[in-house]
Protein backbone atom coordinates (compact mmCIF):
# COMPACT_ATOMS: atom_id res chain seq x y z
CA UNK A 1 0.00 0.00 0.00
CA UNK A 2 1.25 3.60 -0.87
CA UNK A 3 0.73 7.12 -0.28
CA UNK A 4 -0.96 7.13 -3.80
CA UNK A 5 -2.90 4.36 -2.90
CA UNK A 6 -4.27 6.10 0.25
CA UNK A 7 -4.66 9.72 -1.54
CA UNK A 8 -7.04 7.95 -4.33
CA UNK A 9 -9.19 6.19 -1.75
CA UNK A 10 -9.34 9.64 0.18
CA UNK A 11 -10.47 11.20 -2.89
CA UNK A 12 -12.52 8.69 -4.34
CA UNK A 13 -14.80 9.36 -1.14
CA UNK A 14 -14.89 12.92 -1.04
CA UNK A 15 -15.65 12.74 -4.73
CA UNK A 16 -18.91 10.84 -3.53
CA UNK A 17 -19.70 12.69 -0.84
CA UNK A 18 -19.67 15.85 -3.08
CA UNK A 19 -17.91 17.84 -0.66
CA UNK A 20 -14.00 18.12 -0.92
CA UNK A 21 -13.94 19.46 2.75
CA UNK A 22 -15.57 16.05 4.51
CA UNK A 23 -13.77 14.61 7.05
CA UNK A 24 -13.11 10.86 5.85
CA UNK A 25 -13.10 8.25 8.71
CA UNK A 26 -10.30 5.67 9.04
CA UNK A 27 -13.15 2.97 9.05
CA UNK A 28 -14.55 4.66 5.57
CA UNK A 29 -10.80 4.59 4.12
CA UNK A 30 -9.75 1.24 5.41
CA UNK A 31 -13.22 -0.24 3.43
CA UNK A 32 -12.35 1.58 -0.12
CA UNK A 33 -9.08 0.30 0.78
CA UNK A 34 -10.29 -3.48 0.68
CA UNK A 35 -12.93 -2.82 -1.83
CA UNK A 36 -10.23 -2.00 -4.09
CA UNK A 37 -8.51 -4.56 -3.31
CA UNK A 38 -5.61 -3.14 -1.83
CA UNK A 39 -5.38 -4.60 1.71
CA UNK A 40 -7.25 -7.77 2.55
CA UNK A 41 -9.91 -7.21 5.26
CA UNK A 42 -7.52 -8.62 7.64
CA UNK A 43 -5.33 -6.18 7.06
CA UNK A 44 -7.55 -3.46 7.61
CA UNK A 45 -8.84 -5.05 11.28
CA UNK A 46 -5.60 -4.82 11.92
CA UNK A 47 -4.34 -1.41 10.86
CA UNK A 48 -7.71 -0.14 12.85
CA UNK A 49 -5.40 -1.46 16.26
CA UNK A 50 -2.45 0.30 15.38
CA UNK A 51 -1.21 -2.76 14.06
CA UNK A 52 1.43 -2.21 11.35
CA UNK A 53 3.70 -5.33 10.63
CA UNK A 54 2.23 -8.03 8.21
CA UNK A 55 5.83 -9.40 6.73
CA UNK A 56 7.31 -12.54 8.00
CA UNK A 57 10.32 -12.74 6.38
CA UNK A 58 9.81 -12.90 2.32
CA UNK A 59 6.14 -13.14 3.20
CA UNK A 60 2.92 -10.41 3.39
CA UNK A 61 0.57 -12.02 5.69
CA UNK A 62 -2.91 -11.26 4.22
CA UNK A 63 -5.07 -13.23 6.57
CA UNK A 64 -5.93 -15.44 9.51
CA UNK A 65 -6.77 -19.07 9.01
CA UNK A 66 -6.62 -20.74 12.48
CA UNK A 67 -5.06 -20.93 16.11
CA UNK A 68 -3.98 -24.13 17.62
CA UNK A 69 -1.56 -25.49 20.48
CA UNK A 70 1.15 -25.62 18.73
CA UNK A 71 0.86 -21.84 16.64
CA UNK A 72 -0.97 -20.24 13.90
CA UNK A 73 -1.86 -20.41 11.20
CA UNK A 74 -1.91 -17.43 8.27
CA UNK A 75 -2.30 -17.22 5.03
CA UNK A 76 0.37 -14.81 2.80
CA UNK A 77 1.90 -14.10 -0.29
CA UNK A 78 5.28 -14.32 -1.39
CA UNK A 79 6.52 -10.46 -1.75
CA UNK A 80 8.33 -11.33 -4.78
CA UNK A 81 6.63 -14.19 -6.83
CA UNK A 82 3.21 -13.59 -5.50
CA UNK A 83 2.45 -16.95 -4.78
CA UNK A 84 -0.31 -17.58 -2.15
CA UNK A 85 1.12 -20.01 0.68
CA UNK A 86 0.16 -20.99 4.17
CA UNK A 87 2.21 -20.05 6.97
CA UNK A 88 2.27 -21.81 10.21
CA UNK A 89 4.14 -19.80 13.10
CA UNK A 90 5.35 -20.82 16.11
CA UNK A 91 4.69 -17.88 18.57
CA UNK A 92 7.82 -16.62 20.38
CA UNK A 93 5.90 -16.87 23.65
CA UNK A 94 5.65 -20.96 23.14
CA UNK A 95 9.29 -21.15 21.68
CA UNK A 96 10.99 -23.07 24.23
CA UNK A 97 13.54 -25.20 23.17
CA UNK A 98 11.84 -28.69 23.61
CA UNK A 99 8.77 -27.12 21.00
CA UNK A 100 11.38 -25.49 18.61
CA UNK A 101 13.07 -28.57 18.89
CA UNK A 102 9.69 -30.37 17.73
CA UNK A 103 8.52 -27.83 14.87
CA UNK A 104 12.26 -28.22 13.59
CA UNK A 105 11.45 -32.08 13.11
CA UNK A 106 7.90 -31.17 11.54
CA UNK A 107 9.51 -29.27 8.90
CA UNK A 108 11.64 -31.87 7.96
CA UNK A 109 9.11 -34.18 7.94
CA UNK A 110 7.05 -32.46 5.64
CA UNK A 111 10.18 -31.76 3.51
CA UNK A 112 10.63 -35.25 3.08
CA UNK A 113 7.06 -35.54 1.18
CA UNK A 114 6.11 -34.11 -2.39
CA UNK A 115 2.53 -36.22 -3.20
CA UNK A 116 -0.93 -34.19 -5.24
CA UNK A 117 -2.57 -35.32 -2.02
CA UNK A 118 -0.37 -34.00 0.71
CA UNK A 119 -0.08 -30.66 1.69
CA UNK A 120 3.45 -29.71 0.36
CA UNK A 121 6.43 -27.73 2.00
CA UNK A 122 7.90 -24.95 0.09
CA UNK A 123 10.33 -23.01 2.83
CA UNK A 124 10.59 -22.28 6.53
CA UNK A 125 12.85 -19.90 8.98
CA UNK A 126 12.81 -17.59 11.43
CA UNK A 127 12.26 -13.71 12.07
CA UNK A 128 13.39 -12.73 14.77
CA UNK A 129 12.22 -15.06 17.63
CA UNK A 130 9.55 -16.50 15.61
CA UNK A 131 9.76 -19.93 13.60
CA UNK A 132 7.36 -20.22 10.67
CA UNK A 133 6.58 -23.34 8.17
CA UNK A 134 5.34 -22.55 4.99
CA UNK A 135 3.12 -25.06 2.83
CA UNK A 136 1.07 -24.70 -0.16
CA UNK A 137 -2.55 -22.43 0.58
CA UNK A 138 -5.64 -25.30 0.02
CA UNK A 139 -8.96 -23.53 -0.44
CA UNK A 140 -11.63 -25.26 0.42
CA UNK A 141 -12.05 -26.64 4.00
CA UNK A 142 -11.26 -29.30 6.45
CA UNK A 143 -13.99 -32.28 5.95
CA UNK A 144 -14.71 -31.87 10.01
CA UNK A 145 -16.48 -28.08 8.78
CA UNK A 146 -17.53 -29.20 5.74
CA UNK A 147 -19.51 -32.16 7.19
CA UNK A 148 -20.71 -29.63 10.12
CA UNK A 149 -21.70 -27.01 7.62
CA UNK A 150 -23.48 -29.16 4.98
CA UNK A 151 -24.45 -32.45 6.70
CA UNK A 152 -22.84 -36.10 6.10
CA UNK A 153 -21.56 -37.30 2.27
CA UNK A 154 -23.16 -38.95 -0.25
CA UNK A 155 -21.23 -42.32 -0.74
CA UNK A 156 -19.80 -41.21 -4.28
CA UNK A 157 -18.63 -38.23 -2.27
CA UNK A 158 -17.27 -39.85 0.69
CA UNK A 159 -15.48 -42.70 -1.22
CA UNK A 160 -13.51 -40.17 -3.44
CA UNK A 161 -12.50 -37.49 -0.35
CA UNK A 162 -11.27 -40.40 1.65
CA UNK A 163 -9.71 -42.57 -1.72
CA UNK A 164 -7.82 -38.97 -2.36
CA UNK A 165 -6.68 -39.02 1.34
CA UNK A 166 -5.65 -42.81 1.24
CA UNK A 167 -3.39 -42.24 -2.26
CA UNK A 168 -1.42 -39.17 -0.20
CA UNK A 169 -0.95 -41.41 3.29
CA UNK A 170 -0.15 -44.76 0.50
CA UNK A 171 2.82 -42.28 -0.74
CA UNK A 172 3.94 -41.59 2.92
CA UNK A 173 3.85 -44.79 4.13
CA UNK A 174 5.93 -45.88 1.21
CA UNK A 175 8.53 -43.20 2.40
CA UNK A 176 8.80 -45.14 5.53
CA UNK A 177 6.38 -42.39 7.59
CA UNK A 178 3.11 -42.75 9.34
CA UNK A 179 0.71 -40.09 10.26
CA UNK A 180 -0.95 -41.04 13.87
CA UNK A 181 -3.24 -38.23 13.40
CA UNK A 182 -5.69 -39.22 10.77
CA UNK A 183 -8.98 -37.30 11.47
CA UNK A 184 -11.26 -35.02 9.53
CA UNK A 185 -10.08 -32.02 10.37
CA UNK A 186 -6.61 -33.12 8.68
CA UNK A 187 -8.62 -33.65 5.31
CA UNK A 188 -8.51 -30.45 3.78
CA UNK A 189 -11.36 -30.66 0.79
CA UNK A 190 -10.67 -28.36 -2.33
CA UNK A 191 -14.02 -27.00 -4.32
CA UNK A 192 -13.73 -29.88 -7.49
CA UNK A 193 -13.63 -32.38 -4.80
CA UNK A 194 -10.19 -33.03 -4.68
CA UNK A 195 -8.24 -33.79 -0.63
CA UNK A 196 -5.13 -33.21 0.48
CA UNK A 197 -3.91 -34.64 3.97
CA UNK A 198 -2.09 -31.94 6.41
CA UNK A 199 -0.91 -31.86 9.54
CA UNK A 200 2.09 -34.00 9.84
CA UNK A 201 3.27 -32.42 12.85
CA UNK A 202 2.21 -35.71 14.95
CA UNK A 203 3.84 -38.34 12.49
CA UNK A 204 6.82 -40.21 12.50
CA UNK A 205 8.72 -42.67 10.82
CA UNK A 206 8.82 -46.44 11.01
CA UNK A 207 12.18 -47.56 12.69
CA UNK A 208 13.05 -44.32 13.87
CA UNK A 209 15.29 -44.45 17.08
CA UNK A 210 12.76 -43.52 20.13
CA UNK A 211 15.51 -40.53 20.96
CA UNK A 212 15.43 -38.92 17.86
CA UNK A 213 11.15 -38.77 18.28
CA UNK A 214 10.26 -36.69 21.12
CA UNK A 215 6.79 -38.50 21.28
CA UNK A 216 8.04 -42.01 21.25
CA UNK A 217 6.27 -44.52 23.63
CA UNK A 218 3.33 -41.68 24.11
CA UNK A 219 -0.23 -41.79 22.98
CA UNK A 220 -0.42 -39.00 20.29
CA UNK A 221 -3.19 -38.19 18.46
CA UNK A 222 -7.10 -37.45 18.90
CA UNK A 223 -9.21 -39.47 20.63
CA UNK A 224 -11.87 -40.06 18.40
CA UNK A 225 -10.08 -42.17 16.01
CA UNK A 226 -7.35 -43.30 17.75
CA UNK A 227 -6.80 -47.12 16.48
CA UNK A 228 -6.60 -49.77 19.25
CA UNK A 229 -2.91 -50.74 19.22
CA UNK A 230 -2.05 -46.69 19.54
CA UNK A 231 -3.56 -46.99 22.89
CA UNK A 232 -2.07 -50.44 23.88
CA UNK A 233 1.50 -49.66 23.24
CA UNK A 234 2.08 -46.32 21.34
CA UNK A 235 5.32 -48.28 20.19
CA UNK A 236 3.66 -50.74 18.16
CA UNK A 237 2.10 -48.12 15.18
CA UNK A 238 2.38 -49.89 11.70
CA UNK A 239 0.78 -48.49 8.37
CA UNK A 240 -2.61 -50.04 9.78
CA UNK A 241 -3.03 -47.75 12.48
CA UNK A 242 -3.20 -44.82 9.84
CA UNK A 243 -6.32 -46.78 8.02
CA UNK A 244 -8.12 -47.71 11.77
CA UNK A 245 -8.14 -44.00 11.91
CA UNK A 246 -9.14 -43.33 7.78
CA UNK A 247 -11.87 -46.01 8.38
CA UNK A 248 -13.30 -43.62 11.33
CA UNK A 249 -12.84 -40.74 9.44
CA UNK A 250 -14.83 -42.64 6.57
CA UNK A 251 -17.61 -43.60 8.74
CA UNK A 252 -17.75 -39.59 10.29
CA UNK A 253 -17.70 -38.60 6.35
CA UNK A 254 -20.80 -40.79 5.61
CA UNK A 255 -22.70 -40.72 9.05
CA UNK A 256 -21.42 -37.08 10.28
CA UNK A 257 -20.94 -39.12 13.40
CA UNK A 258 -17.95 -39.87 15.27
CA UNK A 259 -17.90 -44.02 16.03
CA UNK A 260 -17.86 -43.28 19.44
CA UNK A 261 -19.78 -40.03 20.42
CA UNK A 262 -19.73 -38.54 23.86
CA UNK A 263 -17.55 -39.28 26.80
CA UNK A 264 -13.99 -38.60 28.43
CA UNK A 265 -10.85 -39.47 26.34
CA UNK A 266 -10.66 -42.39 28.53
CA UNK A 267 -13.80 -43.77 27.83
CA UNK A 268 -13.57 -43.32 24.18
CA UNK A 269 -10.05 -45.08 24.48
CA UNK A 270 -11.65 -47.91 26.19
CA UNK A 271 -14.36 -48.00 23.50
CA UNK A 272 -11.89 -48.21 20.31
CA UNK A 273 -10.29 -51.70 22.47
CA UNK A 274 -14.20 -53.14 23.55
CA UNK A 275 -16.68 -51.87 21.94
CA UNK A 276 -18.33 -51.54 18.20
CA UNK A 277 -19.64 -48.37 16.57
CA UNK A 278 -23.23 -48.36 15.90
CA UNK A 279 -24.56 -49.15 12.57
CA UNK A 280 -23.66 -46.67 9.95
CA UNK A 281 -27.28 -47.49 8.25
CA UNK A 282 -28.50 -46.27 11.87
CA UNK A 283 -28.04 -43.05 10.68
CA UNK A 284 -27.56 -43.12 7.18
CA UNK A 285 -29.99 -45.28 5.47
CA UNK A 286 -28.60 -45.04 2.24
CA UNK A 287 -25.51 -46.87 2.88
CA UNK A 288 -25.68 -49.97 1.10
CA UNK A 289 -23.88 -53.32 3.29
CA UNK A 290 -21.28 -53.51 0.75
CA UNK A 291 -20.01 -50.42 1.66
CA UNK A 292 -20.35 -50.71 5.31
CA UNK A 293 -17.95 -53.75 4.98
CA UNK A 294 -15.33 -51.37 3.77
CA UNK A 295 -15.82 -49.68 6.87
CA UNK A 296 -15.82 -52.69 8.94
CA UNK A 297 -12.72 -54.07 7.41
CA UNK A 298 -10.37 -50.43 7.81
CA UNK A 299 -11.52 -50.90 11.25
CA UNK A 300 -11.15 -53.96 12.74
CA UNK A 301 -9.63 -54.01 16.38
CA UNK A 302 -6.77 -56.41 15.37
CA UNK A 303 -4.12 -55.05 12.95
CA UNK A 304 -3.58 -58.04 11.41
CA UNK A 305 -7.64 -58.36 10.61
CA UNK A 306 -7.82 -54.74 9.06
CA UNK A 307 -7.25 -53.84 5.50
CA UNK A 308 -3.19 -53.83 5.22
CA UNK A 309 -2.44 -51.14 2.99
CA UNK A 310 -3.58 -47.99 1.86
CA UNK A 311 -3.31 -49.09 -2.00
CA UNK A 312 -5.99 -51.87 -0.83
CA UNK A 313 -8.18 -49.06 0.91
CA UNK A 314 -7.96 -47.09 -2.60
CA UNK A 315 -8.60 -50.53 -4.63
CA UNK A 316 -11.96 -50.78 -2.53
CA UNK A 317 -12.90 -47.81 -2.58
CA UNK A 318 -12.41 -46.64 -6.37
CA UNK A 319 -15.39 -48.40 -7.96
CA UNK A 320 -18.02 -46.00 -5.78
CA UNK A 321 -15.86 -42.78 -6.51
CA UNK A 322 -17.50 -41.30 -9.41
CA UNK A 323 -18.02 -38.01 -11.24
CA UNK A 324 -20.77 -37.43 -9.20
CA UNK A 325 -18.45 -36.95 -6.08
CA UNK A 326 -17.24 -33.57 -7.12
CA UNK A 327 -18.20 -31.03 -4.82
CA UNK A 328 -18.82 -27.11 -6.75
CA UNK A 329 -18.42 -24.84 -4.56
CA UNK A 330 -18.20 -26.43 -1.60
CA UNK A 331 -22.28 -26.61 -1.60
CA UNK A 332 -23.84 -30.12 -1.50
CA UNK A 333 -27.09 -30.97 -2.14
CA UNK A 334 -28.22 -32.74 1.98
CA UNK A 335 -29.46 -36.46 1.89
CA UNK A 336 -33.10 -36.61 2.51
CA UNK A 337 -32.51 -37.87 5.44
CA UNK A 338 -31.69 -35.70 8.83
CA UNK A 339 -28.28 -36.19 10.44
CA UNK A 340 -28.22 -37.33 13.76
CA UNK A 341 -27.84 -34.45 16.58
CA UNK A 342 -24.63 -33.64 17.80
CA UNK A 343 -23.85 -35.29 21.49
CA UNK A 344 -23.77 -32.61 24.47
CA UNK A 345 -20.47 -33.92 25.03
CA UNK A 346 -17.50 -33.16 23.54
CA UNK A 347 -16.37 -34.85 20.80
CA UNK A 348 -12.90 -34.66 18.48
CA UNK A 349 -10.79 -33.75 21.19
CA UNK A 350 -7.07 -33.56 20.93
CA UNK A 351 -4.91 -35.66 23.16
CA UNK A 352 -1.08 -34.10 22.58
CA UNK A 353 1.66 -35.26 23.50
CA UNK A 354 2.03 -34.13 26.39
CA UNK A 355 -1.34 -35.92 27.55
CA UNK A 356 -3.53 -32.53 27.47
CA UNK A 357 -7.11 -32.59 25.74
CA UNK A 358 -8.11 -30.16 22.91
CA UNK A 359 -11.41 -29.49 21.00
CA UNK A 360 -11.23 -28.51 17.37
CA UNK A 361 -12.96 -25.56 16.54
CA UNK A 362 -15.95 -25.42 14.87
CA UNK A 363 -14.94 -21.75 13.06
CA UNK A 364 -12.71 -21.55 10.04
CA UNK A 365 -10.79 -24.35 8.99
CA UNK A 366 -7.44 -24.75 9.91
CA UNK A 367 -4.50 -25.67 7.67
CA UNK A 368 -2.36 -27.95 9.78
CA UNK A 369 -2.73 -26.71 13.19
CA UNK A 370 -4.70 -27.95 16.12
CA UNK A 371 -7.38 -25.68 17.53
CA UNK A 372 -7.86 -24.72 20.92
CA UNK A 373 -10.76 -21.89 20.43
CA UNK A 374 -14.47 -21.94 19.69
CA UNK A 375 -15.37 -24.51 21.75
CA UNK A 376 -18.96 -25.58 21.51
CA UNK A 377 -21.79 -27.59 23.33
CA UNK A 378 -25.09 -28.93 22.34
CA UNK A 379 -27.91 -30.81 23.02
CA UNK A 380 -28.64 -34.66 22.32
CA UNK A 381 -31.40 -36.52 22.42
CA UNK A 382 -31.21 -40.50 23.39
CA UNK A 383 -29.46 -42.42 20.95
CA UNK A 384 -30.29 -45.19 19.43
CA UNK A 385 -29.18 -48.82 21.23
CA UNK A 386 -26.31 -50.54 19.48
CA UNK A 387 -26.88 -52.70 17.38
CA UNK A 388 -26.04 -56.58 18.31
CA UNK A 389 -24.01 -57.16 15.67
CA UNK A 390 -20.76 -56.09 14.60
CA UNK A 391 -21.12 -52.84 11.57
CA UNK A 392 -19.99 -55.04 8.41
CA UNK A 393 -21.25 -58.39 8.78
CA UNK A 394 -23.80 -59.10 7.07
CA UNK A 395 -27.25 -60.40 8.74
CA UNK A 396 -30.08 -60.53 6.64
CA UNK A 397 -29.70 -63.97 6.50
CA UNK A 398 -30.07 -64.63 9.92
CA UNK A 399 -32.97 -62.16 10.38
CA UNK A 400 -35.07 -64.40 7.60
CA UNK A 401 -34.27 -67.55 9.59
CA UNK A 402 -35.35 -66.29 12.92
CA UNK A 403 -38.50 -65.04 11.28
CA UNK A 404 -39.80 -67.96 9.59
CA UNK A 405 -38.75 -69.86 12.78
CA UNK A 406 -41.52 -67.60 14.74
CA UNK A 407 -44.00 -67.58 11.69
CA UNK A 408 -44.47 -71.52 10.70
CA UNK A 409 -45.04 -72.43 14.03
CA UNK A 410 -47.49 -69.72 14.81
CA UNK A 411 -49.26 -70.04 11.25
CA UNK A 412 -49.51 -74.04 11.65
CA UNK A 413 -50.98 -72.85 15.36
CA UNK A 414 -53.77 -71.01 13.95
CA UNK A 415 -54.70 -73.53 11.16
CA UNK A 416 -55.31 -75.91 13.80
CA UNK A 417 -57.84 -73.64 16.05
CA UNK A 418 -59.55 -72.51 13.04
CA UNK A 419 -59.92 -76.42 11.89
CA UNK A 420 -61.09 -77.14 15.61
CA UNK A 421 -63.48 -73.96 15.71
CA UNK A 422 -65.10 -75.25 11.74
CA UNK A 423 -65.23 -79.11 13.22
CA UNK A 424 -67.28 -78.04 16.29
CA UNK A 425 -69.57 -75.89 14.19
CA UNK A 426 -70.48 -78.74 12.21
CA UNK A 427 -70.81 -80.65 15.08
Amino acid sequence: MTQADIDRADRELRDEAADANREISDEALSNRLVESEVISRYQSDKLLTGRTKFDLGPYVVTDFIGAGGMGEVYKAEHNVMGREVAVKVLPASKSTPEAIKSFAREIRTQAKLDHPNLVRAYDAGNDGRVHYLVTEYVPGMDLRRLIRSEGPLNVNQAASVIMFAALGLDYAHQSGLIHRDVKPGNILVMPEGIAKVSDLGLAGFLNEDDENDPRAGKIVGTADYLSPEQIRNPHDICEASDIYSLGCTLYYAITGKVPFPGGTPASKARRHLEETPWHPRRFNPDISEEFVEIIADMMEKDPAQRIQTMTEVVTRLEPWASESAIVPNLHMTRSRWTPPPVPTELDDQDTNDSGDVRQESSGQASQATHSVAGQETRVRPPMPPPLPKQIGRRTNHEAVIAALCIAVPGALAVGIAIGFAIGQLWS
